[in-house]
């Protein structure tokens, strides 16, 4: 038989807290140890809003009033004190006689399951929170989602997809939606994705879906189970986006890619492709005539290996260089054909950067003709040169040794005049002729020497030179034919004061054009010659010989006032030899010569220098 525990002891054990409360001052008679714990160390006999604990402030308000009611309380979670929560409930007792002896208090500590009920109250307002801002990202990106579930139903599907194919809300989804794929896609589409989700994989495929308008649009449908191991997937989720405008580029481009290499391999010419390294990926199929090998056998450097083999490892250096600085690659090689005879090949190759990265695209042209036309116009070249130096050196000496004869006829030609005498009565006339003829013919052979030497003179060394010091020392050698003439010369040189040429050169192209402008000086005023120099606004310095002579006439720019023994005053002696100096000079140095000329009015000659390089 199981003893009968005195009713106190059984309130000790008890997991929950217990205390009585007697008479209508409320004071404590029995506390257990789990009571205790929320009032503290209270004493029988004294009273609960004395020694209260953590009880709190409301519950000691109602609990007189409990008394006077007699009725039963209960209040779930409340907190007593900053860490714990009970379920308090108070209920009245009373004596043997059936008269209110008291309160019974029961406090049940909870506060594990209130933080656990908080935490979950917390968690569902996190998840409906990020539930709800998921099916907004969902529902404005510019995609469709969805949902399936294991046997293809479609669950779910954002707003996007309404819209795209023009479907009402109300269609059954899962019947509907392979017939808005293409009937060329429909099968594979199908099988793809029931064996996905017979396996609990996911899948990445392209299909054409029919758009509201009726056009057949590619796109890309990805999807992936939700897992929950160890159970299969229930539910697949994914996305459908459309790919069609990078679906037509990827094909233009192939298509683009496939006619390029059709035309590269139609093209008699070695045309290759090489990557970022330099390390070549691709030999039109000339090549593979050409050289008799395979794609495999002229590998990533082949090339350089046909080259001969004391030109492999310049050519290889010079090609990394390019490859490491993106510069352009080009030179002369000979290449082995395949039939073993090195031709000459000029190699050319330049970098493409795009959105793919870089890339080298390279040539080698066959120049085996042009290569010995080239040697044979050299040979030729130099032997035109070298005639054009005998010529030039006979003319040199022709035109010297010339002279002494002239002087000899001359001097003669005097002693006869002072000696003899001639009945002819035409006599002055015929000896004015004869020494006419003679003045000319002396000039004619200095104009000649002149021309071989001003030649060589463009050889001369290039200096810097003070524009108004050069032409005072030109004008002063002219100062008798100035005086003669009484010329006013105007020298204005403050625009260009200096020049970089050859000294030489600049003094016979001045004399010549200022002993000119004095030459055919008009007849009934003094000549008036300005000297001026300035620069253009593309930076190219200019002397402008200005007089208010003769004048010419010129019926086009390209009339040939500058060519050799071209007169136009027959009536001036003159040989014809001046201007011609002038435009040879100036054009063997890059530069150009200009006129414009108003009969009986004056002249200009435009001298264009061309600077010589540093």
């Amino acid at each position: 038989m199981i003893p009968t525990l005195p009713f106190e002891q059984m309130l000790r054990q008890l997991q929950a807290g217990v205390a009585t409360l007697e008479g209508p001052d409320l004071r404590y008679s029995f506390v257990n140890d789990q009571m205790r714990e929320l009032v503290g160390e209270a004493k029988p006999g004294q009273r609960v809003a004395d020694q209260p604990g953590q009880l709190p402030s409301s519950l000691l308000e109602v609990l007189p009033r409990i008394y006077a009611a007699g009725e039963q309380y209960t209040v779930k979670a409340c907190a007593c004190g900053p860490q714990h929560c009970y379920d308090l409930s108070v209920q009245p007792y009373h004596d043997e006689h059936g008269a209110m002896a008291g309160l019974l208090l029961l406090a049940v500590d909870v506060s594990e399951q209130e933080a656990a009920r908080q935490r979950a109250h917390e968690l569902a307002l996190t998840t409906r929170r990020l539930d709800a801002r998921l099916r907004v990202l969902t529902e404005t990106a510019p995609l469709v989602t969805f949902t399936t579930d294991a046997q293809g139903k479609v669950t779910y599907v954002s707003p996007q997809w309404y819209r795209f194919t023009g479907q009402p809300p109300t269609a059954d989804l899962t019947a509907i939606w392979p017939l808005l794929v293409h009937p060329d896609d429909r099968l594979r589409v199908l099988y793809e994705a029931e064996a996905a989700r017979r396996v609990g994989a996911g899948w990445n495929f392209e299909y054409r879906l029919r758009r509201y308008d009726g056009a057949y649009r590619w796109m890309l449908s990805r999807a992936l189970p939700e897992m929950h191991p160890p159970d299969a997937p229930v539910f697949w989720h994914g996305a459908l986006t459309e790919v069609h405008q990078e679906r037509e580029l990827s094909e233009a481009r192939r298509r683009g890619e496939a006619e390029l290499r059709f035309l590269a391999d139609s093209i008699p010419e070695l045309v290759w492709t090489a990557s970022a390294e330099g390390l070549v990926d691709y030999y039109n199929q000339y090549t593979l005539e050409y050289t008799g090998l395979t794609k495999e056998e002229l590998g990533p450097t082949g090339w350089v290996g046909l080259l001969q083999t004391e030109e492999q490892a310049a050519a290889a250096r010079r090609w990394v260089q390019s490859v490491a600085s993106g510069t352009e690659f080009e030179g002369e090689y000979r290449m082995r054909r395949h039939d073993g005879v090195y031709r000459w090949h000029t190699i050319r190759a330049r970098q493409l950067s795009d959105g793919s990265g870089p890339r080298w695209f390279g040539t080698c042209s066959d120049v085996e003709e042009q290569y010995r036309l080239r040697q044979v116009l050299q040979t030729q070249y130099d032997e035109l040169s070298r005639a054009h130096h005998n010529l030039d050196t006979f003319v040199y000496a022709a035109s010297h040794d010339l002279r002494q004869p002239t002087n000899n006829l001359r001097g003669l030609f005097e002693e006869l005049r002072r000696s003899a005498t001639f009945a002819d009565p035409e006599q002055a006339l015929m000896l004015q002729m004869v020494d006419a003829a003679l003045t000319q013919l002396d000039d004619t052979l200095i104009d000649l020497a002149t021309t071989v030497r001003t030649q060589r003179q463009q050889q001369e060394p290039v200096e810097v030179l003070d524009m108004a010091l050069v032409l005072e020392e030109i004008l002063l050698g002219l100062r008798p034919e100035i005086m003669q003439r009484g010329a006013r010369i105007e020298v204005l040189v403050g625009d260009a004061p200096g020049l970089r040429y050859s000294r030489a050169n600049l003094r016979s192209v001045v004399h010549n054009l200022v002993s000119n402008a004095l030459k055919f000086s008009h007849p009934v005023r003094p000549p008036h010659i300005v000297l001026r120099s300035y620069h253009t606004p593309d930076d190219q310095p200019v002397l402008e010989v200005q007089d208010n002579g003769l004048g010419m006439h010129i019926d086009n720019p390209a009339h040939p006032v500058f060519q050799l023994f071209a007169r136009q005053h027959t009536h001036v002696d003159g040989t014809g030899v001046g201007l011609y100096l002038v435009q040879r000079i100036v054009s063997s140095q890059g530069g150009h010569v200009t006129v414009t000329s108003t009969l009986g009015e004056g002249t200009a000659f435009r001298v264009y220098w061309t600077v010589p390089a540093a």
